[in-house]
């Protein structure tokens, strides 16, 4: 509760306020989505979640369910709807978003991001609503070296039929279906690339879930630590407080139609350097082991992030251990 404080607060001073406002949230049981209602309804906005709990968990907005500013609609955004009622702005989460589960569930997410995405800009485009895209920093793929830390103009080094062309490409695609309807339609858009988030809520599933609760997870219940390959690929770790912040700054400011903005933290991990920091903290016996790298398994992984200063006034606050502490203690509590 205290993040969420904290995320209003300085909301607040920025007289960004979304008191009363009307706002659809695709995806808004999941991990980000759940906490963006969070704060939401917080600030006393009108907040409706479709969610098909596919990846999401009801768990996750079972205190929700009680407040009448939050309505939940269970339904897959892929397939068509009616709803009667109006928005003031629609956000698109919808999409599951695990590396392993790109091979599970391809089609689920190939359709998230674009029948998905499709269908929540027509309900934009019939209420002349805002419309925020949660797109990834996937899009960059394994960015050339001399392209890090990565700005938003980079087009990208992806590979179009790799295991992760299912989230990469989708995702892509998401964005030119934001532009195309910005283009045709006018509609008010706006794009954030979120870089590796993590935080309480988090799934943290099994030696295949993302890699801060799996570390966590494997950590206290004392078994091995799994590092895919030699574990000097590095990804840039924002706390979630920090990045619903930024995203709702980016959604609730005036005059940034049409931005795509990177919301991440400007500092590389080695992953080898997250497990070791992760088994510190938490005083664990498990022994850190070696699995063969995932097939494109980005190399390195760090946005630039002068445009959410200068647009936002926006930087990430929280540090790595701090946030790693935040994250174990709720872990340790039971609640995943």
């Amino acid at each position: 509760m205290n993040d969420i404080n904290n995320i209003n607060s300085h909301l607040n001073k920025s007289r960004i306020n979304f008191h009363g406002k009307k706002i659809l949230i695709t995806g808004g049981a999941g991990f980000l989505g759940s906490w963006i209602s969070r704060v939401l309804v917080e600030q006393s906005a009108i907040v409706t979640c479709i969610d098909n709990l596919a990846s999401g968990l009801a768990s996750n907005i079972e205190l929700l369910k009680k407040n009448d500013n939050f309505t939940f609609l269970r339904h897959d955004i892929s397939t068509p709807l009616n709803l009667n009622k109006d928005f003031d702005i629609v956000m698109h989460l919808a999409s599951r978003a695990s590396p392993f589960e790109f091979e599970k569930y391809p089609i689920q997410i190939l359709k998230a991001n674009t029948l998905g995405i499709w269908i929540a800009l027509g309900i934009a485009k019939k209420q002349n609503a805002r419309f925020l895209y949660t797109s990834t920093s996937e899009v960059y793929g394994d960015p050339d070296p001399n392209f890090i830390p990565t700005l938003e103009s980079y087009f990208g080094n992806v590979n179009p039929i790799g295991p992760r062309s299912c989230y990469d490409e989708s995702k892509r695609a998401g964005e030119a279906y934001v532009k195309a309807y910005a283009l045709q339609h006018g509609i008010d858009t706006r794009i954030v690339r979120i870089f590796n988030t993590y935080g309480p809520f988090m799934r943290s599933d099994d030696i295949y879930g993302r890699v801060v609760p799996r570390f966590i997870e494997q950590a206290l219940t004392g078994e091995p630590i799994t590092v895919f390959g030699d574990g000097n690929q590095t990804r840039s770790f924002i706390f979630v407080s920090d990045q619903v912040e930024g995203i709702l700054r980016l959604a609730g400011m005036n005059n940034l139609n049409g931005e795509v903005v990177n919301i991440g933290n400007n500092i590389e991990t080695r992953i080898i350097d997250l497990a070791r920091i992760i088994k510190e903290i938490i005083g664990s016996d498990s022994d850190i082991v070696y699995s063969p790298i995932p097939e494109d398994d980005p190399k390195r992984r760090c946005p630039d992030i002068s445009k959410a200063k200068k647009l936002l006034n926006w930087q990430p606050n929280i540090s790595l251990n701090d946030g790693l502490n935040k994250t174990i203690l709720w872990f340790k509590s039971g609640r995943f």
